[in-house]
């Protein structure tokens, strides 16, 4: 585990990306949040990281302050200073370390961080925020695309997994999806977290007298219509169906329409931090 004796004061304002990086570029788009919903989804059809969620969270149950704190953990990861993100890493290395369990139709004993599983976890995001960003029209290059793949290999390390076995570029991530199918599956526990992603609970004043369900709606359906094909067959749900054709310019609508909002509703102040304390122009 890093130091903060390992870095500078200048490397620890700039954190571990910094503004120049494609990772703030990604980070800081529309986009990420329909690339979030789509992350969860993915996550999920592997049976012992899935397994692991659903015993040792309360996700099922109240899914708002798990993705809360996880959007909070990568704004925190990406624009904060090193000496904060290694905080935030401490503290979910902390709690992953006590968590495991038995997962019922592999019947693998596991623990949460295990390496592999941490891996999964990375790649699934760094999979969805990069192919979602490209279709939203977000400007990435086949070279800023190996770029940002290879960037966050640092967040891998950070949180624990084998730095030689997490992708470098987005060829290799390809093969590492193509290499875990056989392992996946919709498990029960899997259509269960996808159903609550898709459709979460919401106080009645909420769904009926504020636009929260059709706007999480439609960022919900993005998320599940930008999976792979071969992800969306594994769950077989019926009546989500935007066809790929479809799915692009939907996406590309969306991300138009919030980056109409003012800058300070659709961005966390962890973000404004960031780029307030480097003093660069935010992009998006």
């Amino acid at each position: 585990m890093i130091s903060a004796r390992e870095f500078s004061a200048e490397e620890d304002r700039l954190g571990f990306f910094g503004p120049d990086s494609v990772t703030w570029r990604v980070h800081v788009d529309p986009s990420f949040s329909v690339a979030g919903l789509r992350a969860l989804l993915l996550q999920a059809l592997h049976p012992v990281a899935m397994d692991g969620v659903a015993r040792n969270s309360d996700a099922r149950r109240d899914p708002w302050p798990r993705l809360v704190r996880t959007a909070a953990y990568v704004d925190t990861l990406t624009y904060g200073t090193r000496s904060e993100a290694l905080r935030a890493v401490r503290r979910v290395r902390g709690l992953h370390h006590r968590m495991g369990g038995t997962e019922a139709t592999t019947r693998r004993t596991y623990r949460v961080d295990d390496p592999d599983l941490l891996l999964w976890v990375h790649c699934c995001e760094v999979d969805s925020l990069l192919s979602v960003a490209r279709r939203a029209g977000v400007p990435l290059p086949d070279g800023d695309a190996d770029r940002y793949v290879a960037e966050q290999v640092t967040a891998a390390v950070l949180i624990g997994a084998v730095e030689a076995e997490v992708p470098r570029s987005a060829a290799e991530l390809a093969t590492y999806f193509e290499r875990m199918r056989p392992f996946l599956a919709a498990t029960a526990v899997a259509r269960d977290a996808a159903r609550l992603i898709l459709l979460p609970p919401m106080p009645a004043w909420v769904r009926y007298l504020t636009p929260a369900r059709p706007a999480w709606g439609t960022l919900a359906s993005l998320g599940f219509a930008t999976l792979p094909p071969w992800a969306r067959r594994m769950y077989s749900m019926p009546g989500l169906g935007l066809t790929d054709a479809a799915v692009t310019p939907a996406l590309r609508a969306v991300r138009q329409a919030l980056l109409a909002l003012p800058q300070r509703v659709r961005r966390s102040p962890i973000v404004w931090a960031g780029y307030e304390r480097v003093a660069a122009p935010i992009s998006a």
